[in-house]
C-alpha cells in the first residue's frame, strides 16, 4: 500500500543505538560477489553465546564495512572491514565498550564508547588507525550521560547528539577542525526521561549526515511523541510528520536516513504501536509504505533503515511472528523481500531473531546482521542487484 501526502513543515534557524590490527578475513572479498548473494560476515574474536557476535552497521562506496562485535566476555570492539575482505580491529583508550556507526569514503569511521563509569564519549579513526577522542562541551558526566557520533561525510564532518546532566539530547556538529557546534530542534523538549524515552534532539546514524552537511534525525517534544527533522546546510530547520502517525506517549515520526538528494526515510508509529515506512521529499511530499506480510500488531510492521543516492530503500518487517525479514523498495516502489540463508548459520525464525539490514550504498550494496536461533549475531553484505 502507498498514499502521497504534503505534511505540515516548520522552519527555523534513540540511545537509537542497537544493542545493538588486521586480520585475515573469513568472507569472501566483495569484488567476488554476485548480485543478490549474501556473506556472512563474522569478526575474528566474535563470540558465539546469546548476545554476542558481530552487528556490521554501513558500507561506503567502496564496499568497505564498519561496526562492532560483541566478544566472549560480552565488551564491544569496534571493526572496520576492507573491500578485499581483511579485518582492522580497535577501541579508543579507556573503552569498555565500543559502538562503530560512521564511514566515510575515504575510510575515516567515527563512533562511540562507554568507559569505566559508563559516561559515553566521542571517537574518529583516520583510515591509517589514529583515534581521537571528544566530548561535547555540555555533556553530562554521570552513567548514561556524554557524547554520542553516529555519522560521518567525506570533508570529515561528524554528526551526533550528546546527554546533558539531566539526561535531556542534544544534537551537534563536529567541523574537521574540531570545533563543535550544539543544536536543538524547535520543538524539542527539555524535561527528565520517562519510561526509557528521553526528550531532545537525536541526529542518527550511518547515512544520516550529508555530502553537503544536511543532517537528519528526529526530536522528542515535552509530552514525548517523536518528529521528525532535517537540519539543513545553513542551520535551518525543517520538521515533518507522517500522515497516521500516532499522537501519544511514545509515538510519532522518526527519520533514519538522509541521501545526498535530501530525501529522508523511517518507521512511523500509528495509535496502535504499529510501524510504517515513509519516504518524505525536500519539497515536502511525503510517501508511506508497507511491506506485504509485515504483520499489524504493537512493535510489528514495516522499518525503513537507509536509502541511497540512486532513491532505492532499505530495512526490515516484523512479521505477526515477531520475526525479522529484509526488504528492499526500488525507485519504481517495487519492494523485495530477503532472508540470511541457510547456507551461511542462519537467521533464526523465533521471536525477536530473523535479517536486520541497516544501510546501502550508492551501488545497491547492504550490510546488516541477523540473530540466529541462539540469538548470537551474525554480520552479513548482500551484494547490489540492478534494477530492472
Amino acid at each position: 500500500m502507498t498514499t502521497h501526502t504534503r505534511p505540515r513543515q516548520t522552519c527555523a534557524a534513540w540511545i537509537a543505538a542497537f544493542g545493538m590490527a588486521l586480520v585475515a578475513a573469513n568472507a569472501t572479498a566483495q569484488s567476488n560477489t554476485v548480485p543478490g548473494r549474501i556473506i556472512e560476515i563474522n569478526v575474528p574474536g566474535s563470540g558465539a553465546r546469546a548476545g554476542q557476535g558481530t552487528q556490521a552497521i554501513g558500507v561506503n562506496e567502496r564496499g568497505a564495512i564498519v561496526g562492532f562485535y560483541i566478544d566472549a566476555t560480552y565488551a564491544g570492539r569496534g571493526f572496520l572491514r576492507n573491500p578485499d575482505g581483511r579485518f582492522a580491529k580497535f577501541d579508543p583508550v579507556g573503552s569498555t565498550y565500543t559502538y562503530v556507526y560512521g564511514l566515510n569514503r575515504e575510510g575515516a569511521v567515527t563512533g562511540f564508547y562507554s568507559d569505566a563509569n559508563s559516561v559515553f564519549h566521542g571517537f574518529q579513526r583516520t583510515p591509517d588507525g589514529e583515534i581521537t577522542t571528544f566530548d561535547a562541551p555540555d555533556a553530562g558526566t554521570g552513567a548514561g550521560q556524554g557524547t554520542i557520533t553516529g555519522d560521518i561525510n567525506d570533508s570529515g564532518v561528524i554528526a551526533g547528539y550528546y546527554y546533558d546532566a539531566i539526561g535531556v539530547a542534544h544534537g551537534f556538529v563536529r567541523a574537521p577542525d574540531g570545533k563543535i557546534t550544539s543544536f536543538d530542534a524547535p520543538g524539542a523538549g527539555t524535561g527528565v526521561p520517562s519510561q526509557g524515552i528521553g526528550q531532545g534532539t537525536f541526529p542518527q546514524f550511518f547515512s544520516s549526515l550529508t555530502p553537503a552537511g544536511a543532517i537528519t534525525g528526529f526530536y522528542v517534544d515535552a509530552n514525548y511523541l517523536y518528529h521528525g527533522f532535517v537540519r539543513n546546510p545553513n542551520g535551518s530547520f525543517t520538521s515533518f510528520e507522517a500522515p497516521g502517525a500516532g499522537t501519544t506517549f511514545g509515538l510519532g515520526t522518526i527519520s533514519y536516513s538522509i541521501n545526498p538528494e535530501g530525501e529522508t526515510t523511517g518507521p512511523y508509529y500509528d495509535a496502535n504501536s504499529v510501524a510504517h515506512g515513509f519516504l518524505h521529499a525536500p519539497n515536502g511530499w511525503m510517501t508511506t509504505f508497507d511491506v506485504s506480510g509485515a504483520g499489524t500488531g504493537a512493535g510489528q510492521g514495516t522499518y525503513p533503515m537507509g536509502n541511497n543516492s540512486p532513491g532505492a530503500i532499505q530495512g526490515y518487517y516484523v512479521d505477526a511472528s515477531d520475526v525479522a525479514h529484509g526488504f528492499l523498495r526500488d525507485t519504481n516502489g517495487k519492494i523485495t523481500t530477503f532472508n540470511v540463508p541457510a547456507s551461511a548459520t542462519g537467521a533464526g525464525t523465533g521471536a525477536g531473531q530473523g535479517t536486520y539490514p541497516m544501510t546501502n550504498n550508492s551501488e545497491g550494496t547492504i550490510a546488516g546482521f541477523y540473530l540466529d536461533a541462539h540469538n548470537a549475531y551474525h554480520g552479513f553484505l548482500r551484494a547490489a542487484t540492478p534494477e530492472r
